[in-house]
């Protein structure tokens, strides 16, 4: 997202971009999400859900993401929802396909797919470090056994050259968005369908029958998710009786979520080796699974890559996942982010 964005921007400026993809296919991860571009709906609440976060970046994606969904139907990029479906966040849902195409088409055309940038590339975003083992071990848990909800191509390429050149890590370096999904194989298609987004209905025990999480668990989820990576094996048991699964979700209930994951994960609580209460009904093993980091490089409010000394590196820019402190302690949009840093890293490397 953030590097074709940044693409189609600085054509607009009168620049003639290149893309360089390491991977096979353009898109990067936004080509394997649901593609809602959101933002909170009252800055209080973003603040709110994201403590963690360097409040002036966090400004900028809050007041600038509006614009940036205007300039993407501006371009082409057709609509699939009008709303978020959720009440505390304003957005619209983009066909993740076509916009790939429009955003390609806008920036050139020139996408060199298979190739790695060197060393001197002006803006990064690679999409973070979640396909590395070892930086995931190094940053966020060792041996966390994460499995991987993204692309496979985003391994930390950006967070290694901004490295080499001196530049600082922002907060929240062990921390990760992601999903709990059943323990069973998974292809990029069950991504979005197979989460399992329901721990705050259930009982959450982990291998030894620890009841791990007492307290409330966030709207998105991810403080569950990150908690399942810490713990043995990290893996973890939904525990749910007839009330939990009536529950209503965007789409359908708690129900038919469970149904729809591989009965391999799905067992009756009875057969579970701990105790669990007696009014349960069924129990699902659930591993989570990384979409994307959320700790990264430093920038400045016009993406210029920040170095050790607080200064900024000459030349050197960023966006998308490669950035980090936005969404430090808890949860926000990945793409708004991308979508913002993105136009603005083009507008700064132009001048």
């Amino acid at each position: 997202m953030a590097g074709l964005v940044a693409a189609a921007r600085l054509r607009e400026l009168g620049t003639a971009p290149v893309v360089f993809e390491k991977g096979t296919e353009p898109g990067g991860s936004m080509r394997l999400s649901s593609c809602v571009v959101w933002r909170h709906r009252e800055w209080d609440d973003f603040r709110a859900d994201c403590p963690g976060g360097d409040e002036r970046l966090q400004r900028i994606v809050w007041e600038q993401l509006d614009d940036g969904i205007a300039w993407l139907e501006s371009l082409g990029a057709p609509v699939v929802w009008e709303e978020t479906g959720n009440p505390r966040t304003v957005g619209k849902r983009f066909d993740p396909d076509r916009l790939t195409a429009v955003l390609i088409e806008a920036a050139g055309g020139d996408v060199r797919l298979g190739e790695a940038a060197g060393d001197d590339v002006s803006i990064l975003s690679t999409g973070g470090f979640q396909a590395s083992a070892e930086l995931v071990d190094e940053h966020i848990h060792p041996s966390a056994r994460l499995r991987l909800r993204a692309n496979p191509w985003s391994s930390g390429d950006g967070l290694r050259i901004a490295l080499a050149r001196g530049a600082a890590l922002s907060a929240g370096m062990d921390e990760f968005y992601g999903r709990n999904m059943p323990d069973a194989d998974f292809s990029p298609a069950d991504f979005v369908a197979q989460a399992q987004l329901y721990g705050r209905y259930a009982r959450v025990f982990d291998e030894r029958g620890d009841e791990f999480f007492h307290e409330p668990v966030s709207w998105s989820e991810v403080d569950l998710v990150q908690a399942t990576a810490r713990r043995p094996n990290a893996r973890a048991w939904y525990v749910l009786d007839e009330q939990a699964l009536a529950h209503p979700l965007r789409v359908g209930t708690v129900a038919e979520l469970v149904a729809a994951a591989p009965a391999s994960t799905r067992i009756d609580p009875a057969e579970l080796p701990f105790a669990v209460p007696g009014e349960s009904r069924v129990a699902i093993r659930v591993a989570p699974g990384i979409t994307h980091t959320i700790g990264g490089l430093r920038i400045d409010e016009c993406a210029r890559v920040l170095g050790r000394g607080g200064s900024a590196i000459d030349g050197l820019f960023a966006a998308g996942a490669d950035v980090g402190g936005i969404s430090t302690g808890g949860y926000a949009s990945g793409l708004a982010a991308a979508l913002v840093f993105g136009r603005i890293a083009a507008e700064s490397a132009v001048g």
